[in-house]
């Protein structure tokens, strides 16, 4: 049976599917829109890494109970003949991604300034002990595989916690995460890998920063807007724990760079938006660096299309190439 029909008729027998329409979305689930006979819709998202599913899971709850980030609710989680899923309410709204380029200035800059509130909550609300992707420990609580030691902060009975895998201090561990964006970057980079790299060698990075969630994804992209304000942020997939800066230096290439040429204003706007809730972190050259690299190739090696409408092939590589170029 088809997995979509299998969850709703698990999580909703007393309700008809009038129909269901697929989603085209990441690499790592599959999403579908079904609307029922009463009218009511609702979004089902299916993978088979069932483990990685409840973990975002877990982590969208505690993103909507803990901050001001439009999170969509989710109405039912579990897993069903060998794969993960999670119904959740649908959110209103269009794509951001294709909105973006057509708001006027003040829209832009108070949907940079929401994203930089945003990204400050989530820096306040998650602490964690070590640095690396959030995993489940052996008790069954959320950890991340990379640095440091211990139980930071506990978040609701989920437990959002970190705890050592390897004894990795900051800078091992982001000196290894940025060599590795560097190496998964296609031939057309090898002009700029040897100096990419010395940057990230040469940086002074701090020795024990506070380790704060590490949005994988949260930018544009994975948001829906409407009269010009952010109604979701729909993707909470693949969560990391990092110093606070690397946070900043990627969600702002994501906001302030990705759509418009000139992106001072967007920036602006984000740093204001982060430094109404906290101080800003120190953001270094390397963690620009790592955050345009692993911004420039998705999971799949193919190099990503920024912009909108997407630029492709050589636009979307002279984009990277550019943006590396002015960092170095």
């Amino acid at each position: 049976m088809d997995p979509v029909a299998t969850v709703l008729a698990r999580e909703f027998p007393e309700r008809r599917v009038a129909a269901t329409a697929r989603v085209p979305n990441g690499n790592h689930k599959r999403t579908a829109v079904a609307t029922f006979a009463d009218g009511g819709e609702v979004v089902v998202q299916t993978a088979t890494d069932a483990a990685a599913l409840a973990l975002e899971a877990d982590l969208s709850r505690a993103v909507r109970e803990r901050t001001t980030i439009p999170v969509p609710r989710i109405l039912a989680s579990g897993a069903l003949d060998g794969f993960g899923y999670v119904v959740v309410e649908r959110a209103a709204g269009d794509e951001l991604h294709e909105r973006f380029v057509s708001l006027d200035s003040a829209a832009r800059r108070r949907v940079a300034r929401s994203f930089g509130v945003g990204l400050g909550q989530l820096h306040e609300a998650f602490s964690f002990g070590g640095y690396g992707r959030l995993g489940r420990s052996a008790r069954g609580r959320p950890r991340a595989d990379g640095g440091g030691c211990g139980v930071v902060d506990s978040l609701t009975d989920r437990g959002f916690d970190a705890a050592s895998a390897d004894g990795s201090d900051w800078e091992t561990w982001f000196s290894a995460y940025a060599r590795e964006g560097i190496a998964a970057l296609p031939t057309e980079f090898d002009g700029l890998r040897e100096r990419l790299a010395d940057a990230v060698a040469a940086a002074s990075l701090p020795a024990n920063p506070p380790s704060r969630l590490y949005p994988w994804d949260f930018r544009p992209g994975n948001a829906l807007v409407a009269d010009g304000r952010v109604t979701a942020v729909l993707d909470w997939g693949q969560p990391m724990a990092a110093a606070p800066g690397l946070a900043v230096a990627k969600v702002e290439h994501l906001v302030a760079d990705w759509y418009v040429e000139d992106g001072a204003p967007l920036r602006r706007a984000f740093r204001a938006g982060y430094e109404s809730v906290r101080p800003p972190p120190a953001v270094p050259r390397a963690y620009r660096v790592a955050a345009v690299v692993h911004s420039a190739v998705d999971s799949a090696g193919e190099v990503t299309r920024p912009g909108y409408p997407e630029r492709t092939g050589a636009a979307a590589l002279d984009f990277h190439l550019n943006r590396l170029d002015a960092l170095l």
